[in-house]
């Protein structure tokens, strides 16, 4: 008898998020599990039972993904959840905190393909100024960049102290110089504009950041993305569905559905990875911007 494929969803929050089970059974697995209010030190546990009820053939039939809206905590539970595993007795494990890694990556992708085929150019070098960056979406956004030679500036509506932590975490972790920078006033997040070649906004939802007057004084950015579904868009002239468009500055944008379509595909692509893997997976954000890579023609 043919064994189902289960996956075990686990958040340190109330609820775990109707997208992604939608996602994950739509991309193969027969059975979502939901584990709710879980502490770092009951991964451990979790993780045990899941390996052993099943054979080591089954393995690749079993899997753990991790949600929540925290990135180093789901990144703690992913190494927790690694030391967990008894060889042969394993199974893979995704990290996708509020969708955030595959966000990041499909938004980075898209920006890369955007600047090889309208610039003749990459991100190594960019200086990408990232508005919303005390959030999980323009961290990571702004660790990817800087892996691939970019420098990425983290901006917080709230001052500087909490994109200074991100920072701080982001290098202890990943060995990344992230700078931190204060967007607590109209003047100071057009100042930051000056000297970027990129812009990312991945604030609030419904939070316009940018106008289109605060845009015309850099006429020098090559692309700009919003994260921003929810009307007004977090930068003044972004369409939902934006693919290279110039807004009325001249900078090509990306809209939210554009590269919100690559993340979809993103995850479900890592999600039936891991049903037909031979081999037990680890999935984080370099794995997402790989296949996000990939998918936009890059990989």
């Amino acid at each position: 008898m043919s064994r189902k494929y289960i996956l075990h969803m686990i958040t340190p929050q109330t609820h775990v998020s109707p997208f992604d089970v939608n996602m994950a059974v739509d991309a193969g697995f027969d059975l979502v599990l939901p584990y709710t209010n879980v502490a770092l030190n009951e991964i451990q546990g979790l993780v045990q039972d899941s390996i052993f009820s099943r054979s080591v053939n089954d393995a690749k039939r079993t899997g753990i993904f991790i949600c929540g809206k925290d990135t180093q905590l789901a990144l703690d539970m992913l190494d927790t959840a690694k030391e967990a595993m008894v060889p042969p007795f394993e199974i893979s494990v995704f990290p996708d905190p509020a969708g955030s890694f595959t966000t990041a990556a499909a938004m980075v992708a898209c920006t890369e393909k955007l600047l090889k085929d309208k610039h003749g150019t990459t991100l190594d070098g960019k200086k990408v100024v990232i508005y919303g960056g005390k959030g999980i979406v323009g961290t990571v956004s702004g660790i990817i960049c800087t892996q691939a030679g970019a420098t990425a500036t983290l901006v917080g509506y709230d001052g500087i102290e909490n994109v200074k932590k991100r920072a701080d975490d982001s290098k202890a972790r990943f060995g990344v110089d992230l700078i931190p920078a204060d967007g607590t006033t109209d003047e100071k997040n057009t100042a930051l504009l000056a000297d970027a070649d990129i812009v990312f906004c991945a604030a609030r939802a419904g939070t316009q950041v940018l106008n289109k007057e605060q845009m015309a004084t850099a006429p020098q950015v090559l692309v700009v993305a919003d994260a921003n579904a929810v009307p007004p868009a977090g930068i003044e002239g972004v369409g939902l569905k934006d693919d290279g468009e110039p807004i009325e500055s001249g900078v090509l944008s990306l809209g939210p559905l554009t590269f919100g379509d690559i993340k979809v595909k993103t995850q479900r692509e890592l999600f039936q990875a891991m049903c037909t893997s031979e081999t037990p997976l680890y999935l984080n954000f370099q794995e997402a911007t790989e296949k996000a890579r990939e998918l936009v023609g890059l990989g």
